[in-house]
């Protein structure tokens, strides 16, 4: 259904629209996806993580196993703090958390070449030191000021390129927690998240307070089709429940806190009927969750496990069919769909699955399996 679904909204945007570069040639997302092959994906070497370039995105990982990573340097943040470097008109923040002297340092000196930074944070940590030497700094930090979450990781910068993922820009989150940290040129993805975040900013919408007006839920770039989601507004358990319902074959996941029963419903109502699942979930989570879905899984016979790592299994991701990325901030919890700011983007696009399975596959190699609860 949903797949007839999106071949109608297709071929209605290229009936309302001409194609521009993020719209040539568009490859649709058919029950047999294409290898999405446009552009070559090359490695980008770091010091401590993994990278990728494919041409209109980069992606990157954190590697808190590595033996040089208690020196927090060299890691994804460092890719983050150089874009900024660069900046020359604007810098907008969208930030649950913030310690990481590599990104202050960045906007600092953003803000001294008269750059304009703005950033809206979770209100129960601007008195971290970073923010406060950013506002002492004379830059407005407005927070949500509310119970919910102001949870979303993103930046924009010249209002040209994004940064999302799952990355708190903490040195927890850059050099001792799992997570995934991606880089976007797309205008119509860019101006999908310039509308939120001065929701935020502008017009002081946090939570249930913001409305559903994503300028481009769907866009194709380089003939990828990409679907972009806000939280609570925008229904975001349904959209995973509905890709996951439609997957045929794999559902690997990687999971901080779950403890949605509409997502693991149609989890197991796929398993059921002989579609591979595997996933590892954080051990911390799974231990202190109450109603968490790990017991269940387990107990099911799937291929789950608990992360090994001191710090934490950060990311918040579906791979499905090898062919579809659910990512971004959005835990798969009660909280994320209705109280918390969050985001995810949906990629139909092989070489980015196949970078994330990777990551599911170094994660998978960490695990412990604890045993369930009776």
């Amino acid at each position: 259904m949903r797949k007839n679904i999106v071949l109608l909204l297709f071929f209605l945007l290229a009936a309302c629209q001409p194609f521009s570069s993020e719209t040539e040639t568009p490859t649709l997302p058919t029950i047999e996806l294409p290898e999405n092959a446009q552009n070559e994906v090359i490695e980008i070497p770091l010091d401590i993580g993994y990278g990728v370039d494919g041409g209109w995105y980069e992606l990157y990982f954190t590697d808190p196993i590595h033996p040089d990573a208690d020196s927090l340097r060299g890691g994804p943040d460092r890719r983050l703090a150089s874009a900024i470097d660069d900046a020359r008109l604007s810098v907008d923040l969208a930030v649950y958390s913030f310690s990481l002297w590599s990104i202050r340092d960045a906007i600092l000196d953003a803000l001294h070449r008269g750059v304009q930074v703005r950033i809206v944070m979770e209100s129960s940590n601007r008195d971290r030191d970073v923010p406060q030497e950013l506002t002492g700094a004379g830059i407005t930090i407005l927070g949500d000021r509310r119970e919910g979450l102001m949870h979303d990781k993103f930046v924009i910068i010249d209002r040209s390129e994004l940064w999302i993922g799952s990355m708190n820009f903490t040195i927890g989150g850059g050099y001792k927690d799992n997570n995934n940290l991606m880089r976007i040129h797309s205008q119509k993805i860019i101006e999908n998240y310039q509308t939120e975040f001065n929701e935020m900013f502008e017009d002081d919408h946090f939570g249930p307070d913001t409305v559903s007006d994503t300028p481009n839920p769907v866009t194709f770039v380089n003939g990828t089709m990409i679907e972009t989601y806000f939280s609570p507004d925008d229904g975001v358990a349904d959209v995973i429940v509905d890709l996951i319902s439609n997957a045929d074959e794999s559902i690997y996941f990687m999971a901080y806190s779950f403890t949605s029963d509409p997502i693991s419903e149609a989890i197991q109502a796929r398993a059921a009927e002989g579609v591979t699942v595997a996933g590892v979930m954080d051990y911390s989570q799974m231990r202190s969750n109450q109603g968490g879905e790990y017991d269940t899984f387990a107990q099911a016979g799937y291929d789950v496990h608990t992360d090994g790592i001191d710090g934490l299994m950060h990311h918040k991701v579906f791979i499905i069919d090898e062919q579809i990325v659910i990512t971004g901030s959005y835990n798969f919890s009660r909280s994320a769909e209705e109280r918390n700011d969050e985001n995810i983007l949906v990629f139909y696009n092989t070489d980015i699955a196949e970078e994330f399975l990777k990551e599911f596959e170094r994660v998978k190699a960490q695990v412990v399996t604890p045993e369930t609860s009776e």
